[in-house]
């Protein structure tokens, strides 16, 4: 709850803490006119150190909140930024040195949207996403050409707008069949292209496709796009270097999200045990493992994870340090730290998005356990 002065009038639970901090106020400028003693003194420092700096509830009843402008949270900063880089009529943008619109992150920004109630917002992407669906069922990269793993993502945006967007169910069909066209007979899922990957991305990353996959063939009653997944799965699972901390943070997440939907949580157990015994005492996870920068979203996406793995506790600490490097945009660099390599320049995208799904996931737990 946050409190400005037009919402403090009429609103009783606010006057069990706002009456006796006014009634205070009176009394110290009658005790300041008449010569307040020493001991009365004493009794006002007290009372008012407690009033700014530490209050009934900082969250609920800060006394900063009502006299100073009114705070959002960081969570609502994060929504205010996608707001303000969607493109009318597109998607949301690459990034702030990439201003074009990004169908892969737009379209797994539409299961956040209709999480944080703005259904608005996640039809017009939807909708732009029919609009640009490639003849053959794929979708394109900023780029033109079509990516397995940007389909993907659409296709979770395409699942979140079933019965909503009209449609959205044939364009998930033709995006599930492409999707099949690209499973090698032994189980891996190829690509068209690799060129965006720049070298520090891998094919691991397509176990990410498999649980809106998964999620449109119970949706669509087409077994086959199940059967088809867990071949997939049974590929990726047999590399050994699918699980260990061995990349950077953000691609490592990807793979330990998808275990989780996906129900393979001994797995995900594995690859986090690496990422734990990097976690600092502030809450981050350095981007890899023998770096000290730091990727906003890959923590953020490590966030998520541990929530999913009933780790709070880790989790919590995560979205604090987030809350730390958090831009006044309500934005993220794509890093932070000395020597930073990732995007470190440009507000990303993807950094607000999983920044809201793990205040999301946080928020829910909480209400949860009230």
């Amino acid at each position: 709850m946050e409190l400005t002065a037009r919402n403090f009038r009429g609103n009783s639970d606010c006057s069990i803490y706002y009456l006796p901090t006014l009634l205070m106020i009176c009394v110290t400028c009658n005790l300041l006119c008449l010569g307040a003693r020493l001991y009365d003194a004493r009794v006002l420092v007290i009372y008012w150190f407690w009033v700014l700096h530490l209050g009934a509830d900082k969250n609920k009843w800060s006394f900063k909140m009502f006299f100073l402008k009114n705070k959002k949270s960081s969570y609502a900063r994060a929504m205010d930024w996608f707001k303000a880089h969607m493109i009318p009529g597109e998607g949301i943008i690459v990034h702030t040195k990439q201003p074009v619109a990004y169908p892969e992150v737009t379209g797994y920004w539409i299961p956040t949207l209709y999480a944080w109630n703005e259904p608005e917002l996640a039809r017009a992407c939807t909708r732009w996403l029919l609009s640009i669906q490639l003849p053959d069922g794929a979708f394109p990269a900023p780029g033109g050409v079509p990516y397995t793993f940007d389909t993907g993502q659409v296709m979770r945006g395409l699942v979140a707008a079933l019965g909503d967007v009209e449609g959205a169910e044939e364009a998930l069909r033709r995006a599930c069949d492409w999707t099949l066209t690209q499973i090698e007979p032994n189980g891996r899922l190829t690509t068209p292209s690799t060129e965006l990957w720049t070298g520090i991305a891998s094919d691991l990353i397509h176990v990410y496709v498999l649980p809106p996959l998964v999620e449109a063939g119970k949706k669509l009653g087409v077994p086959e796009y199940e059967v088809a997944a867990a071949q997939v799965l049974a590929y990726y699972k047999a590399k050994p270097e699918l699980a260990p901390f061995n990349r950077l943070s953000h691609f490592h997440a990807y793979v330990m999200e998808a275990l989780c939907e996906l129900g393979e949580f001994d797995l995900a157990r594995q690859g986090m045990a690496d990422v734990e015994k990097l976690q600092r005492s502030d809450g981050s996870v350095p981007a890899y493992p023998d770096v000290d920068w730091v990727c906003s979203t890959g923590l953020a996406q490590y966030a998520i994870v541990w929530y999913h793995l009933n780790n709070p506790e880790r989790a919590d600490r995560a979205i604090r340090y987030l809350e730390k490097i958090q831009n006044k945009s309500g934005g993220f660099f794509g890093s932070y730290g000395k020597g930073a390599q990732y995007i470190a320049g440009g507000e990303i995208s993807w950094g607000a998005k999983y920044f809201l799904d793990a205040w999301k996931m946080k928020l829910d737990r909480e209400a949860a356990h009230a």
